[in-house]
């Protein structure tokens, strides 16, 4: 089930919020749980009982480290239940890839397997790894009760498509959660702001990328205008979502944290991950960097724990070996910003160092876009094949004009220009007031436009569910 459709909210939210509010508060956690597993059930029937299964592993592992914690059991149940995340999680989403390169190499001709990606296994796998490691370390309480615990891992608002949120984050509001008008008018807004990002811009941008792509006369503007709209389109796709589930969230009580911070705006590539998917970026430093040794180490170990990290990172976004050059790729140019560039960077103007940061950003996605190797180059050279092909054609112009204003909404709404004008009439006595009054009635309104796209538009799912 969609976020962005009539049935979840039409049908599904709203039964939700009403049965959740008359239950009784110790029933308030089973009832997220049974909507949880009814949401994931009605879209992955097939694979409900796995991350039942992945949540009962961490829930009993968790269980044990505690029991045992001054014993040298405590480590053997934290690498069985790393193993066995990880294991499900490599068959999964790993199995196919690993039998295909092996089949490649040694000429043998092992059968793949008959197995789909279950929907958000990356996601509910790292936020179970968190919480067993976590409780190893003796920096969360050990949750005693499985439905609890479920809740946690299933919670349907960012079950799918992340936020990664770790237990630490939420531990004590999965017992203990504050309700007011107020915190639920906020995630109603925020939910709204954006299911719109997704519906009435990243869907549109969507479809400019897709028509420029299916033309056959292909020209350098129109390699340039999927290699900039793309990187806009992910963005409002995956951080609308983020969005709508740190919205639902707050809905219920809980309060997720940010994942995306305006990261176009980076003057650098180590700023963009600071800004970009946030939940993701945090988890392999804590995780995986850090227990390297970070970049407490000799030159050497901090370059091989940088390409650790982020073969990792490519890795998790999927298994295709364009995954995998995509996170090389930003290994070398952290590297290099460490290294060599930082002091430079840093004396140039403002305007120059956006965009030295957003080229190689665009690069990235042209990296991450491409189904394989062989597209991906062929994209890159064709940006820049000045003498081969045209710099433009009359189909690229007509749909770049045409989807001109959407191109200029997205940009500006990709930096805080929006929101510093908000907060500076707020600010003032009767901006305040003028803000709250318009706010519910500019909802309402953008509401009814992307209600209207749901109902005449087709099945666009996130772009992050295949990760």
């Amino acid at each position: 089930m969609l976020f962005s459709s009539i049935s979840f909210l039409y049908y599904f939210l709203p039964v939700t919020i009403v049965v959740y509010f008359i239950s009784k508060n110790k029933y308030k956690n089973l009832i997220l749980l049974l909507a949880s597993l009814f949401f994931y059930f009605y879209g992955e029937p097939g694979y409900t009982l796995l991350m039942i299964i992945s949540a009962f592993s961490g829930y009993i592992h968790g269980v044990l480290i505690d029991k045992y914690r001054e014993t040298k059991y405590s480590k053997v149940f934290l690498v069985s239940s790393l193993v066995i995340s990880l294991g499900i999680l490599i068959v999964f989403k790993y199995g196919n890839f690993i039998i295909s390169n092996i089949n490649y190499i040694s000429s043998t001709n092992i059968k793949l397997l008959k197995l789909a990606l279950p929907i958000g296994i990356s996601f509910y796998t790292f936020q179970i790894l968190s919480y067993v490691v976590d409780v190893y370390r003796n920096e969360a309480k050990v949750c005693k009760s499985f439905i609890d615990f479920a809740t946690y891992v299933c919670l349907f608002p960012q079950l799918i498509a992340g936020p990664i949120v770790r237990y630490t984050t939420i531990q004590e509001e999965l017992n203990n959660r504050v309700y007011s008008f107020e915190k639920f008018a906020y995630g109603v807004n925020r939910f709204i702001i954006g299911l719109s990002k997704k519906v009435i811009i990243a869907n549109n941008l969507g479809m400019l990328v897709d028509v420029i792509n299916s033309n056959t006369g292909k020209n350098i503007l129109s390699y340039w205008i999927v290699a900039i709209v793309f990187p806009l389109q992910i963005y409002y796709d995956f951080s609308g979502y983020s969005d709508m589930a740190i919205g639902l969230g707050r809905m219920f009580g809980f309060h997720f944290l940010e994942n995306f911070n305006y990261p176009y705006i980076s003057k650098s590539i180590t700023e963009f991950w600071r800004r970009w998917h946030i939940s993701l970026s945090s988890f392999f430093r804590d995780y995986v960097y850090i227990q390297l040794g970070g970049n407490r180490v000799s030159k050497n170990r901090w370059i091989f724990n940088i390409f650790a990290v982020w073969c990792l990172t490519g890795l998790w976004h999927g298994d295709s070996w364009n995954f995998v050059l995509w996170g090389l790729y930003f290994a070398v140019l952290l590297v290099i910003e460490k290294l060599l560039l930082k002091d430079i960077i840093e004396k140039l103007p403002s305007f120059l160092q956006h965009i030295y940061a957003k080229f190689f950003i665009i690069i990235s996605f042209v990296i991450f876009n491409n189904e394989n190797i062989k597209d991906m180059f062929s994209s890159l050279y064709n940006m820049f094949n000045f003498r081969g092909l045209p710099l433009y054609n009359e189909f690229s112009a007509y749909y770049l004009k045409s989807y001109a204003v959407i191109l200029v909404i997205s940009i500006i709404g990709a930096t805080p220009v929006l929101k510093n004008i908000i907060v500076k009439v707020s600010n003032r006595s009767a901006g305040e007031k003028f803000i709250s009054t318009i706010n519910p009635i500019f909802n309402i309104i953008l509401l009814i436009i992307v209600t209207s796209y749901l109902i005449d538009g087709s099945f666009n799912p996130f772009l992050y569910f295949r990760f």
